[in-house]
């Protein structure tokens, strides 16, 4: 099938261009950009005014599946992927059971390849049960099909098994996904610790369980000369840990995610538990060092860490609540609203954080509207301002960002060549 998309502004961070274009798909494939394609026959999408970037990449969701299809599902994620302009994830493994060998790899490929609508890659566990204690069937879930390892939800508290799976990984270039977590630290914490949960007479999670974990795996990486990934990251120290480890060249990259530079634990009042999330919300200083992280490229990419929960979970009391909020949806209104428009970034280096920044991480080939790639594209209006409803395709609601007005919208998603997306649905 053959598609154009028609006098868009163009911006693809891969390639250095920002300007008007025309885009000729074919059999699932870029063939040819220009200012003026001839239209002969071709389905069009007309994209005046608009802006046309690669399909964006997320390297951090949770779709549940197999195990708690009740908050999501392969088939409901990749559709909420969709409507947020992401046409590729990666998935995180702590499902129900656990993907820690080649039977969990396969089920989520085919799985993804019947009921999904872009792009699914598996992240295989780490430890085998997600356990920490024995590394799990690495090798062969890399030839299975994994994009890298993590315990993600679960820190390998155990040095030594994460100095093997750095050594490991090695064989195979991936990377170590790292969830930087003190569990002697953190026990029992529900919110970032502080005078909020003071006030709320909430138990406190320090940011040093995040700061010790961040040093540690650093040192780790250093020392084996391996690759690791950073999730999550939240505390200004974090941010500066990783700005030296750059600085030295050790091999680390990392992410943040939206709610952490756009919401601080004042967002926990009335015990709030769409805003109980690990690693927890932290304060006005740590959001403006994760924007200056995200600025000088300290901080490489932005992920949802989208973690659907049923409304049933999240209405207990706080204590009792699973940490965790849905993101797929809000995350390039929140990145328009709180980055751009805040002159945080240009336009085109924040595309680059969710498009070719999180490809190169995980040596996919995507995130490029380079002749000969796959045609994974979305195509954004930036200007209008609405109101988050609640209206999700996600078959979970637990979202922090209800009611607030949030900048642009995703006006259509195409995987493969394919429309997937399209004026919402």
């Amino acid at each position: 099938m053959k598609l154009i998309i028609k006098g868009g502004r163009v911006i693809d961070p891969a390639n250095g261009t920002d300007k008007k274009l025309d885009i000729l798909v074919e059999n699932g494939k870029v063939v040819k950009k220009s200012s003026n394609i001839d239209l002969n026959g071709e389905k069009v999408i007309d994209a005046a005014n608009l802006i046309v970037t690669p399909g964006f990449i997320d390297m951090h969701t949770h779709l549940r599946e197999p195990g708690r299809e009740d908050k999501e599902t392969i088939a409901s994620g990749t559709r909420s992927a969709a409507r947020g302009g992401f046409t590729t994830i990666c998935c995180m493994p702590n499902t129900q059971p656990p993907v820690d060998s080649i039977a969990g790899v396969k089920f989520i490929l085919v799985t993804a390849a019947q009921e999904g609508i872009i792009n699914v890659f598996p992240v295989g566990c780490i430890t085998k049960g997600r356990e920490g204690k024995e590394l799990a069937e690495i090798g062969k879930m890399n030839n299975a099909g994994i994009v890298g390892i993590s315990d993600d939800g679960s820190p390998v508290m155990n040095a030594q098994i994460m100095r093997h799976a750095l050594e490991y990984t090695k064989m195979f270039d991936i990377p170590v996904l790292a969830h930087c977590e003190d569990l002697n630290l953190s026990a029992g914490g529900v919110m970032n610790e502080g005078f909020m949960s003071t006030v709320l007479g909430l138990k406190g999670i320090p940011r040093q369980a995040e700061e010790t974990m961040v040093s540690r795996d650093i040192e780790l990486t250093e020392l084996t000369g391996g690759k690791i990934h950073i999730q999550h990251i939240t505390t200004l120290n974090s941010v500066e840990i990783i700005r030296q480890a750059k600085r030295k060249k050790i091999k680390v990259s990392c992410e943040t995610c939206p709610q952490y530079f756009s919401l601080s634990d004042e967002a926990v009042r009335g015990y709030n538990t769409s805003a109980k999330v690990n690693p927890p919300l932290r304060t006005d200083k740590d959001i403006k060092a994760i924007k200056k992280g995200i600025a000088d490229g300290t901080i490489d990419c932005i992920a949802s860490d989208h973690a659907p929960h049923t409304d049933v979970e999240k209405a207990q009391e706080f204590d009792a609540a699973p940490f965790g909020t849905i993101g797929l949806e809000t995350m390039f209104p929140l990145i328009m609203t709180n980055l751009v428009d805040k002159k945080v970034l240009t336009l085109s280096r924040a595309i680059a954080k969710i498009t070719i920044n999180p490809a190169r991480v995980l040596g996919l080939n995507k995130g490029t509207l380079s002749k000969g790639a796959d045609a994974d594209i979305a195509i954004i209006n930036p200007k209008p301002v609405s109101t988050v409803t609640g209206d999700f395709v996600s078959l979970s609601k637990n979202s922090p960002f209800i009611g607030m007005k949030l900048k642009g919208s995703i006006v259509a998603t195409i995987a493969g060549g394919k429309v997937v997306m399209q004026d919402g649905r």
